[in-house]
């Protein structure tokens, strides 16, 4: 499977947000693919840690935000869950739960409750090893400012929006992925 085929069959007619969504997928792809070389001990499989990272934010297509040449009808909130159902419609289960899994530091029923996010009530919390590798290095890129790696005072500044609890998890996070 190659996760850029399966971007274009959605994203073809749409080039100019396919180029984000590849540039940004690369360099989260890039991180993620670094921390299981720096780690080989976690014993990750590098074949998928790339195919879901290339496809952790394929959801966009369907969320409104212009900015980024996203012209669909839905709240930036949901893309996770939307590329979800996308990727479990492509018979990909474990890429999509990656996909739903990576908005923040994770989404709990509690998040989505306290907040009245539009998203159903559940937990949306990275489990696995690449879930958390992926989600971890999501938050050093933005799709509006391609090609730039934040640094990790700014990704965790970023972070501040979802609450505490997502400062912690961050913050594990690197002492354990770095």
């Amino acid at each position: 499977m190659k996760p850029e085929e399966i971007i274009h069959r959605y994203y073809k007619n749409n080039p100019a947000l396919e180029d984000v969504l590849l540039q940004h997928s690369s360099d989260v792809a890039s991180r993620a693919l670094r921390i299981a070389d720096k780690h080989p001990e976690f014993e990750i499989n590098k074949k998928f840690l790339y195919e879901a990272a290339m496809l952790h934010d394929i959801g966009i297509i369907y969320v409104d935000a212009p900015a980024i040449y996203c012209y669909g009808t839905e709240p930036y909130i949901k893309h996770g869950l939307l590329g979800a159902d996308l990727l479990r419609r492509e018979g990909l289960p474990l890429h999509a739960r990656v996909a739903e899994r990576h908005t923040g530091t994770g989404l709990t029923r509690s998040d989505i409750e306290q907040r009245a996010l539009p998203l159903p009530l559940a937990d949306y919390v990275p489990e696995t090893l690449e879930e958390q590798i992926i989600c971890y290095a999501d938050k050093f890129y933005s799709k509006t400012r391609l090609g730039e790696e934040k640094s990790y005072e700014r990704a965790l500044a970023s972070l501040r929006k979802f609450g505490e609890a997502g400062l912690k998890i961050f913050e594990e996070w690197k002492l354990r992925f770095e």
